[in-house]
């Protein structure tokens, strides 16, 4: 099965890229979109107490709905088949990690700090955007990370509502009973969502202040 699947590998080289070009396309908007909803929404919602309790109640419901389901839910409400539905799907499944990190990331900056920079004379507005967020970016980070992890994953399931991505070799393999077909949409889909973890996560640590980093051990 091994050389089989490098052997197709080869032959097929363009497609896998063509598929994986495809597949960013469907995890880069909608972790982009979500974002700037997300993290206005997260910032709002830590002022707010009835706007934390909707928008936290909201994006917990959808991610529980599992993301086979809500890619099918697109086409009754009349987003049809295709990419433009698989996209509105995404972008709502990546709203929780990147709202719920927000709201801890802000709520967690300390109250010292914060009374530190009105004492200095800053505006609610100075404050949030010269201390809070700063500080809360490493948490809101991961929040992105995440996402788009679990993003790069249910990606592979729009191809069932002809999303594309590297889900269709997937689903072929699946119909024709290929291993190797299955493996050709598997393994860089994989290999996508190890990278960009690991380029998120020392994004992640690059932010976080040096106070508040852990200690590597020798």
């Amino acid at each position: 099965m091994v050389m089989s699947f490098f052997q197709l590998l080869m032959e097929r080289w363009d497609e896998v890229i063509f598929a994986l070009q495809d597949h960013l396309v469907l995890v880069a908007i909608p972790i982009g979109l979500a974002s700037l909803v997300a993290i206005p929404l997260g910032i709002i919602a830590t002022r707010n107490r009835w706007v934390e309790l909707i928008v936290m109640t909201v994006a917990s419901v959808l991610q529980t709905i599992p993301s086979l389901a809500l890619l099918a839910l697109m086409i009754p409400l009349g987003l049809g088949i295709g990419k433009k539905p698989a996209l509105v799907a995404l972008f709502l499944y990546s709203l929780l990690p990147i709202l719920r990190n927000t709201f801890l990331g802000i709520r967690g900056v300390d109250d010292s700090v914060k009374e530190a920079a009105t004492g200095m004379g800053m505006t609610q507005f100075q404050r949030l955007y010269m201390v809070e967020l700063p500080i809360a970016l490493p948490v809101i980070i991961g929040g992105i990370r995440t996402a788009a992890v679990i993003v790069i994953g249910t990606a592979t399931l729009a191809a069932m509502i002809g999303g594309g991505g590297l889900g269709d070799f997937i689903i072929t393999g699946l119909g024709m009973v290929r291993d190797d077909l299955i493996l050709l949409g598997a393994i860089p889909a994989a290999l996508l969502a190890l990278a960009v973890d690991f380029i998120l996560s020392g994004l992640e640590k690059l932010l976080t202040p040096r106070g508040l980093r852990i200690p590597s051990k020798e």
